[in-house]
């Protein structure tokens, strides 16, 4: 009774942080020993313990690198399972957590209500139930849309059990970013050329990859449009700050990283080269999209030319934008960035973006998450290079920014990773997933904070 007691003592000291990050890890462990049961494993498949733990980390942490094929590997049993921790990671824990309290009928504390805040980067605290159901609503619609669209394709393909199972698995890891899929080791590559699944996928990508709030905010310019309170013209303009921020540069990374890929694939025989004009269009579009911390691909990784996988390499590591499935420092971290930057060579005192300042603390937070993102990208790689001596560097450096991203795309390391290696690549996912901020404020020791008006003294360093 006592240590009864003195768990649950320890465990209400826990910040939100660290209850983000032990949640997700026991989700994993759990997850792992459930597909390390034979009864997950197709008939004639063994499941190793690192395999196991390996998917179920790929899954939660919705990354999509998978050392053993999904549609041959795992029974149905197995896939059910990985599609249940696929759609955990995606809503993530709190709001599983807020589901069952609400199905309950159980009054969700202060302190729950607070680790609600602050797991969605909210600024207030009101109204945190609702703002979970919006969550699964949005979540859960976008899904059955998703499977809807798909079905026209896979039911004609595949009948009408098997084309509905893939559609909904397929639909719920497009919209969570997992980027796993039942079509075997060539993902979306047979699909290549259709513009329903291509289209279908992307537009799963792109919604989750642009946050809820985004949604929110539009939604409520949009709903004024309708009852004639506003002009269309003016829905961009009547925006918040972050949703600008998140559509200006979810644009110009899209259209941006597909022009580039267009134009360096254009004549590669191995990649664009050999589709027509528009085909090549979709599958260009369809790789910036992907590489937003998806994972589906319809043109094998390691066929693109050299330009194109540094343009890659900088798109995964960006990723999408917060509050929303997708993985990366987030595109809002970026801009805060440049933004910055321009203010510094302007001379500006402030950081401003469409006419509003920003405040200096999301400019730590966004050095912080960026800071902490490349550092661990560059730890993490330098293990894998030890580890793998004899995989080549660019296989191993596209590896870990697809596996600190959660993007979930491979030049092919993943199934031939050695034991330590995908031990490495699962800690990476984890990293990934939880995110860099979150990971530093559960495992840094905070100082005790100064007085405000207290500054220390002041000496010159020189720079440059």
């Amino acid at each position: 009774m006592h240590i009864k007691k003195q768990f649950r003592s320890r465990l209400h000291e826990l910040n939100t942080s660290q209850i983000i990050a032990l949640g997700f890890a026991g989700v994993i462990f759990i997850g792992g020993l459930i597909l390390w049961l034979p009864f997950c494993a197709a008939p004639g498949q063994t499941t190793s313990f690192s395999d196991a733990m390996f998917t179920a980390a790929t899954s939660v942490c919705v990354t999509g690198l998978v050392t053993v094929t999904t549609a041959t590997h795992w029974s149905l049993a197995g896939k059910i399972v990985i599609l249940l921790l696929i759609q955990i990671g995606g809503i993530g824990l709190i709001a599983l957590a807020s589901l069952i309290f609400i199905g309950l009928r159980k009054k969700i504390s202060l302190r729950n209500r607070r680790i609600i805040q602050e797991s969605y980067n909210l600024d207030k605290m009101g109204g945190m139930v609702n703002v979970v159901r919006r969550v699964l609503f949005c979540v859960f619609g976008a899904e059955a849309i998703g499977a809807v669209c798909y079905s026209f394709c896979f039911i004609p393909e595949y009948g009408v059990l098997k084309g509905i199972w893939k559609s909904v698995f397929t639909a719920v890891s497009a919209f969570c970013n997992a980027g796993i899929d039942l079509f075997g080791d060539n993902s979306l590559a047979g699909y290549a050329e259709n513009p329903l699944v291509n289209f279908t996928t992307m537009g799963l990508i792109i919604m989750a990859g642009l946050g809820f709030t985004v949604w929110w905010d539009l939604w409520g310019n949009i709903r004024k449009v309708f009852k004639g309170k506003m002009p269309l013209r003016r829905v961009y303009k009547c925006l918040r700050l972050h949703s600008k921020i998140v559509l200006a540069m979810t644009g110009i990374l899209i259209f941006g990283g597909a022009f580039l890929i267009f134009v360096f694939d254009f004549n590669n025989p191995d990649s664009l080269g050999t589709l027509p004009l528009g085909s090549k269009l979709m599958a260009a579009l369809f790789q910036s999209v992907t590489t937003r911390t998806a994972g589906f691909f319809t043109i094998a990784q390691d066929k693109f030319s050299s330009a194109s996988v540094l343009i890659c390499l900088f798109l995964m590591f960006v990723g999408g934008s917060p509050m929303g499935t997708a993985g990366g420092v987030k595109t809002t971290s970026l801009a805060v960035m440049l933004l910055s930057l321009k203010s510094s060579l302007l001379g500006k005192r402030d950081v401003e973006a469409c006419n509003r300042r920003i405040r200096e603390g999301y400019l730590r937070s966004a050095m912080v998450v960026v800071c902490m993102g490349f550092g661990a990208l560059f730890f993490m790689t330098m293990l894998l290079c030890a580890a793998m001596p004899g995989a080549s560097f660019v296989d191993v450096i596209y590896e870990m920014t697809s596996a600190i991203a959660t993007v979930g795309l491979s030049r092919g390391l993943t199934p031939n990773l050695n034991t330590v290696g995908k031990w490495i690549v699962i800690i990476t996912m984890y990293l990934g997933r939880i995110g860099p901020l979150t990971l530093g404020a559960a495992v840094v020791v905070r100082a005790q904070k100064r007085p405000d008006n207290s500054h220390l003294a002041e000496e010159d360093v020189m720079i440059g």
